[in-house]
């Protein structure tokens, strides 16, 4: 399975390799931000939807120097977060960020949460209504920052630049179900969560195991290197996805949702001889979310 994506049409004067540099520059230094200044006692600053869905003080002031630099680079653009920001650009390009993917693995030391910064064109808030130029990942306990361009292939390159060459990405070639390792995620309402405990109690026997990490960018980015098969979850925002769709698609991999666009009723990542196959077990099995 394929899909055919058109070109992103950018404002005059800017290209994707600029745009994909300031998303390395701003994850970077949004994910130094988070682990250097944690302070030693975390606490929750707020709930989302639910009680278990929280925010940290952390979460709000990344969002908010993600806000400033882009502002300071980039000041017509447009700026979506996850914590809040809601910035209507005039130049076409919309910046969709999340300050911390993975807000519970860091709120209890648990060394997989990232910063997730792209930059679309089109509409952020509707759901198949824009498109990523630009993005990138950074894993702030791994010290790696993973980034693609539209056209750009994807990469991860370490978050200090010491003169290490940046490493290509490639999906997987798996193409059996039953040889899958299969990455997922589960929304917060317990409600949501019922349903897709019951959904993973008939996918479970039909691959080979699931990894549940705890991070949508991280099960994107794992997908783009092939450490893990492929990756199923319902309930993804814009800022969920952004970069880790591009990321997944420069490295020859394919990200779909329950119709077309990946988003809140369906996301599925995989190489194009599995992705198919995968779908077709998620809305077949009323995946839910």
């Amino acid at each position: 399975m394929t899909t055919i994506r058109t070109e992103p049409v950018l404002p005059d004067g800017v290209t994707v390799e600029e745009l994909e540099r300031l998303c390395v520059t701003l994850a970077t230094e949004a994910a130094r931000f988070i682990r250097d200044e944690r302070p030693p006692r975390m606490g929750v600053d707020a709930t989302k939807s639910t009680e278990t869905d929280v925010v940290t003080v952390m979460d709000r002031r990344s969002e908010e120097l993600l806000h400033r630099l882009i502002q300071q680079a980039r000041p017509d653009d447009g700026i979506l977060g996850e914590e809040g920001a809601n910035v209507a650009g005039t130049s076409g390009l919309t910046w969709v960020i999340d300050p911390i993917d993975g807000t519970v693995n860091y709120l209890y030391e648990v060394p997989a949460y990232a910063v997730s910064v792209a930059v679309v064109v089109g509409d952020a808030h509707a759901q198949g209504g824009w498109t990523p130029v630009a993005g990138a990942v950074a894993d702030p306990c791994l010290r790696l920052v993973h980034h693609a361009g539209h056209g750009t292939g994807a990469w991860t390159r370490p978050e200090s630049d010491d003169g290490t060459e940046p490493r290509r990405l490639a999906v997987s070639a798996e193409d059996r179900l039953a040889r899958t390792l299969l990455a997922t995620g589960f929304g917060y309402a317990p409600e949501i969560r019922a349903r897709q405990a019951e959904v993973l109690l008939r996918v479970l026997p039909l691959v080979r195991d699931i990894r549940r990490i705890g991070s949508a960018a991280l099960d994107l980015v794992r997908v783009a290197d092939g450490s893990v098969d492929a990756y199923a979850e319902a309930g993804l925002n814009a800022w969920d996805l952004a970069a880790g769709w591009l990321i997944v698609e420069e490295a020859g991999g394919v990200v779909i949702g329950e119709q077309e666009s990946p988003g809140r009723l369906l996301t599925v990542a995989a190489g194009p001889e599995l992705v198919g196959q995968v779908h077709a077990l998620f809305t077949t099995q009323a995946a839910g979310g």
